[in-house]
């Protein structure tokens, strides 16, 4: 008897949880956030610090950019692994190996390559 009046106090309790509905999602979604501040990016340009790196280390110029600061990058035993993440997606990992000027340095030798 006691069972039965706990299942029933607790569905009687529960209920009124289950029937709440989830926040309505915004309209728009908010912009995100610049990764890092200060760094230049530039809508004309043919790669950014956001342009996964294997892509980076594909062009000469930009591989010449990106190595020029981050020596080895393209030679790192793990680069398989980071290789399809930007830069920015990597610096939060590299335990600040990747400074925040470093991202500048190479985002705006990046937006030169035309």
């Amino acid at each position: 008897m006691k069972l039965i009046a706990a299942v029933a106090l607790l569905t009687l309790t529960a209920t009124p949880v289950l029937a709440q509905t989830a926040p309505a999602m915004p309209a728009t979604p908010a912009a995100p956030a610049p990764a890092t501040p200060g760094a230049a990016v530039t809508t004309d340009s043919k790669f950014t610090i956001d342009t996964p790196i294997e892509q980076l280390v594909a062009d000469p110029a930009a591989k010449a950019v990106v190595e020029g600061t981050i020596p080895g990058l393209s030679s790192h035993p793990s680069f398989d692994q980071f290789k399809a993440m930007s830069l920015t997606q990597v610096q939060p990992y590299s335990g600040g190996a990747i400074t925040d000027e470093m991202i500048k340095k190479i985002a705006e030798g990046l937006a030169a390559i035309k």
